[in-house]
């Protein structure tokens, strides 16, 4: 539902030189300015440089990966913060940790599981290292496919609200999407409803928010290895307010 919607002007370029993989993404902010940041990847023995990225305001990304077993595998995530996290992988059952380093103020885990064919149920909990500790975020999940359809159903803020995604494939071409909220307070908030069109020229999506947003998109190859994305968004109630993106990845 949020996929290929964009209201900025972006290049995405990739290359790959021996073993090293080179990513640069520059973006056109307000004002014409172009901020760059540069990423690449590689991986060395058993170790994987997943991303090491420089950003234009001087900030620093790296994310590595080590598979300890053929079940297990450990990352680790440095941004704004520092996270260990470890992925564990049996059978129908995938269980996730991530241990907060730079603050040691948090532990969150996931679990999901297959229970039958076309149904997996899971859920997740974060629990306060620091401060007032204890559990602060328990929630659960579940999804079913059937053929064309595929439903998913979410908790959040420990229970207080569930989320109903829907998707729906009408043919090899069309697909019809929607993201309702239900709680307490409102029986029912339609966060999204879309569409999906897989035309001749590209792929075409649109979608309606219940806050009044309409946004279009056209995903087109314009030549082999460059995509093109295209997106507009404005309110049913001001179309002056229309505003545009568009992407090129090559």
């Amino acid at each position: 539902m949020n996929d290929d919607y964009t209201t900025k002007t972006s290049l995405k370029c990739k290359k790959n030189a021996g073993p090293v993989t080179v990513t640069i993404e520059t973006e056109r902010g307000e004002g014409g300015a172009l901020s760059s940041k540069i990423a690449t990847k590689f991986a060395y023995a058993s170790l994987n440089v997943d991303k090491a990225q420089a950003t234009a305001n001087g900030g620093r990304v790296l994310e590595t990966s080590l598979k300890v077993s053929p079940a297990i595998k450990m990352t680790f995530k440095a941004d704004k913060g520092a996270d260990l996290l470890v992925d564990y992988v049996s059978g129908n059952m995938y269980a996730t940790g991530i241990l907060d380093l730079a603050e040691m103020s948090k532990f969150s885990t996931s679990a999901c599981i297959g229970l039958a064919p076309g149904i997996m149920a899971g859920g997740n909990a974060t629990y306060a290292l620091s401060g007032k500790t204890g559990l602060t975020g328990l929630n659960i999940g579940a999804s079913y496919t059937s053929g064309p359809l595929f439903a998913s159903l979410t908790s959040a803020n420990k229970f207080s609200t569930v989320s109903l995604g829907l998707v729906y494939k009408v043919s090899d071409v069309v697909s019809v999407a929607s993201m309702t909220t239900h709680s307490g307070d409102k029986v029912c908030d339609v966060s999204g409803v879309g569409l999906s069109y897989k035309a001749s020229f590209g792929t075409v999506k649109a979608k309606y928010t219940g806050a009044g947003l309409v946004s279009a998109s056209l995903v087109k190859d314009i030549a082999p290895k460059v995509t093109l994305t295209a997106s507009g968004t404005t309110t049913v109630s001001d179309f002056s307010n229309f505003k545009y993106g568009i992407g090129i990845v090559m």
